[in-house]
């Protein structure tokens, strides 16, 4: 969804290809009866996907091969070299998968065919599921537990109205008007009665008893559960003003919040952010391609800074800057008063609208009053389990340990809560899988993308190869000398093949992908 395939390249693989022109691990794009078509070899066999990743449509040709996985340059996801099934988010569809033949040393793709869906044993399954929570973990738990053949009943329950949608476009390219609304629910309306998945929207959940496995909502309904998740996400941090009702005064966290920041967007033209967070300068870059004049209003010195380190948040600020951006850096907010916006440091500006992204919070609420173990996160252990029987959490609402770092984190990313409520629908179905997947998120600002894996709350180096003006660099954050995470502009195949190295716990891969620089690494 929300991409173009691409022209066909390549050859014609219908009428084959030396077999000795692809070593091991190799990607090759071609075609075949008309469609694009990559041909990897991988442990000796040699295997044929549709092209292009069924999350935006980016070629796969561009991505790297793992441990049976074809993983896409993108946003990594990950697809089964012999069934296409997307084995990891963000792609929740799989890929299509064509007929190999190899004869007389040429590999031949002879048709399109259609993937067996693979086996499914479960160890355990409990007798229903809730899910508190549709976004990124609730919404692909989910999915993950029909797609792995669980029978029982699942209810996902949401504050919101919206249902599950793509949430990181809500900043991007739908808040630019690059990206129609229809791309935006993570599923068709359908899919809910099909898969049996009652979604109970604009439902607030107000208590859990542990004891009795039961959850009760604001409206007095009340449901038992088997297993329970709790991926309540994250809640933005509000202005400290004393004035109640500003229309013209926004916060994004849901579909609803973009629409009316779009609404607002298309009939004015001054605009001021205040928060020089990713989300904060990714509503700058969209409402910029929109045409309004944006300033951006942060305490920080150096947007993004404290994250990306002084030359990736020099880069990033020169970007904005290029196309129109004007900051005020280590000032805020003092008050709005009809259309001024009064900062702390004494001016004021104009401001038709005014979007906030100063952070979030954790709903870690509901976890409080269960009586689970919280400290700035619900504590989970390594398979997500939270301090009580039966009851999982994921998101940006769970702190867990990770095995990179060696200490309990906890992220406010997209990717890693899909892939969380991933994991748990197979561990609720008695997989006892520890959760190893190394933090990564995407973000976009005009034609430029940030990609970043791994961990870095504090480092004491940063190792910089290449020129983020150019936008072509990587990033290295490092801690007593080890590689805590990664952050690349246009190496997408460094960035993937880091990425794989730390979920293995390899260190010389890591440092391997890292020595790989623009050579290896651009994708």
């Amino acid at each position: 969804m929300g991409g173009e395939k691409q022209e066909l390249e390549g050859p014609d693989l219908t009428e084959g290809v030396p077999l000795d022109e692809l070593g091991e691990g190799a990607i090759l794009t071609g075609h075949a009866n008309g469609e694009a078509v990559v041909v990897v070899r991988a442990g000796g066999e040699v295997f044929a996907l549709d092209a292009n990743c069924t999350h935006y449509g980016v070629p796969l040709g561009g991505g790297i091969v793992v441990d049976g996985t074809i993983r896409c340059p993108a946003h990594h996801s990950r697809f089964d070299l012999r069934t296409g099934e997307a084995v990891a988010a963000p792609a929740l569809r799989s890929t299509g998968c064509w007929n190999v033949e190899t004869r007389d040393g040429r590999v031949f793709v002879t048709g399109k065919r259609e993937a067996a869906p693979a086996a499914r044993k479960h160890a355990a399954a409990p007798e229903s599921v809730v899910i508190v929570g549709a976004g990124a973990a609730g919404s692909a738990c989910a999915e993950m537990l029909r797609r792995q053949g669980y029978d029982g009943p699942v209810t996902m329950i949401d504050a919101t109205t919206d249902g599950p949608v793509d949430r990181p476009n809500l900043s991007k390219d739908y808040l630019a008007g690059n990206a129609p609304e229809e791309w935006i629910p993570l599923f068709p309306p359908e899919w809910y009665a099909e898969n049996r998945v009652d979604l109970a929207l604009g439902s607030r959940v107000i208590g859990i008893d542990p004891a009795k496995r039961r959850v009760r909502l604001m409206n007095g309904k009340a449901y038992t559960y088997g297993a329970l998740l709790i991926a309540t996400g994250s809640e933005p941090v509000r202005l400290p003003l004393s004035q109640r009702d500003i229309p013209h005064l926004f916060y994004l966290r849901t579909l609803a919040d973009s629409r009316a920041i779009i609404g607002a967007a298309s009939k004015e033209k001054r605009a001021v952010v205040v928060g020089s967070s990713f989300i904060g300068l990714e509503v700058a870059a969209s409402l910029r391609t929109r045409g309004l004049d944006v300033t951006v209003v942060s305490q920080e010195g150096l947007p993004l800074g404290n994250i990306l380190g002084p030359e990736l948040g020099w880069s990033i600020q020169r970007l904005h800057e290029d196309h129109g951006v004007k900051f005020h850096l280590k000032d805020g907010v003092q008050g709005i008063d009809g259309h001024t916006v009064a900062l702390k440091s004494g001016p004021s500006l104009e401001a038709d609208l005014v979007v906030v992204g100063i952070g979030v919070r954790p709903g870690v609420a509901l976890g409080q009053w269960a009586g689970l173990q919280v400290e700035g996160g619900i504590v989970v252990d390594e398979q997500l389990q939270t301090s009580a029987p039966g009851i999982w959490a994921a998101g940006d609402v769970c702190r867990w340990p990770d095995p990179w770092t060696g200490q309990r984190i906890r992220s406010e990313h997209w990717v890693v809560g899909q892939r969380q409520g991933q994991t748990v629908a197979r561990n609720m179905l008695g997989a006892s899988e520890r959760f190893n997947a190394a933090p990564f998120f995407w973000s976009a600002h005009y034609d430029v993308t940030i990609n970043y894996v791994g961990h870095a709350e504090k480092w004491d180096a940063i190792e910089l190869d290449g020129e983020p003006r150019e936008h072509d660099c990587t990033a290295v954050y490092r801690k007593g000398g080890k590689p805590l995470a990664i952050a690349t502009i246009s190496r997408d195949r460094q960035s993937l093949r880091a990425e794989a190295g730390i979920e293995a716990g390899d260190l010389a891969a890591v440092e391997a992908a890292i020595r790989g620089g623009a050579g290896a690494g651009v994708g």
